[in-house]
């Protein structure tokens, strides 16, 4: 059997839980690839889903392994494979109830995979599945933005909410969002034209006759979200569901979604960045023998954009020994 260094959790929790060590290297199945992981993009609040946890029939799946954003060569492909090739420098998004990409390899479906940008590099390039797709699914799909729109963005600085705020002036929106006090000239600099310090103002009087809000907060910052719209608007959320009384005594349609791998999607990012009109922000770089810190520092400190996990396999070969003391 061949193995791969990775980093696990044998029982539910959080980073606490995370012990970097030797396990089993997947081998792909029928359309899927086997990549050799460069980079692994986190989602630090992934380890409270229960899909990091348990199957789609609720049956535990543990040791799990965590990450759901890689960038890294094809290593291997299963039978029936036409996406992708043996040596082709791709990224994707991994499915949430699926081993992640926390390791030195994973295997996923190939059809979710694509072509990097030519531009990024690996880490910039795992900064991006999850945010960016998250991204395009709520402003393109779900809220149809187009030239001319008034856009409301949330957590403008984080990583779906740096993507979103670019994506949005891509598509030609006038864009609004709310950052802490140290985050509003990044934000600024993504390309919002009016950046709302959410501690020293109250978003609502200021952004008015929106279009479109995308929520990455929710609770209360959601609900204040309503008084802003026209009416016909749509409110976009990926933390719950939102209030339908609210929707309706506002006439705003209110969507929550959980964001899907998507190749062609995928590839549209690519064109974007490689054109120079969408960049990831990685907050922070951490070998993954590091992971535990990772994941503590994603939940504590409020990154601007994305905390990566660089997966090289000559740094982490020689570091085994000082990654496993350090996470034990």
């Amino acid at each position: 059997m061949h193995t791969m260094y990775a980093v696990r959790a044998h029982a539910r929790g959080g980073p606490e839980q995370l012990t970097y060590e030797e396990a089993p290297r997947p081998e792909p199945r029928v359309g899927e690839a086997l990549i050799r992981i460069h980079a692994a993009g986190i989602t630090p609040t992934e380890l409270g889903w229960d899909e990091t946890w348990v199957d789609r029939a609720g049956h535990p799946r543990v040791p799990t392994i965590p990450s759901h954003e890689v960038a890294g060569v094809v290593e291997a492909v299963g039978h029936g494979v036409v996406h992708v090739s043996v040596g082709d420098a791709v990224y994707g998004l991994i499915e949430f109830d699926h081993d992640g990409a926390a390791a030195e390899y994973v295997t996923l479906r190939a059809r979710d995979l694509a072509r990097q940008p030519v531009s990024a590099g690996h880490v910039k390039a795992a900064a991006m599945p999850l945010s960016g797709l998250t991204a395009w699914q709520a402003l393109v799909e779900q809220a149809h933005v187009a030239a001319g729109m008034r856009v409301l963005i949330h957590g403008a600085a984080g990583g779906l909410g740096s993507f979103a705020v670019q994506l949005a002036r891509t598509l030609g929106a006038e864009v609004y969002a709310t950052a802490g006090t140290r985050d509003v000239d990044f934000v600024r600099g993504l390309g919002a034209q009016t950046v709302i310090d959410y501690r020293k103002q109250r978003f609502e009087e200021i952004a008015h006759c929106l279009d479109v809000v995308v929520d990455t907060v929710g609770g209360e910052t959601q609900e204040r979200s309503f008084q802003s719209f026209r009416r016909g608007g749509v409110l976009v959320t990926v933390v719950a569901p939102p209030a339908a009384h609210l929707a309706r005594e506002h006439g705003v349609r209110a969507v929550f979604f959980i964001v899907e791998p998507d190749r062609a999607q995928l590839l549209e990012l690519s064109r974007l960045v490689d054109e120079g009109r969408l960049r990831a922000e990685v907050a922070r770089v951490f070998p993954l023998s590091r992971a535990r810190e990772a994941y503590e520092f994603g939940l504590t400190s409020h990154p601007r954009g994305k905390v990566v996990l660089q997966v090289d396999g000559g740094t982490q070969r020689g570091d085994r020994t000082g990654g496993l003391q350090a996470l034990q």
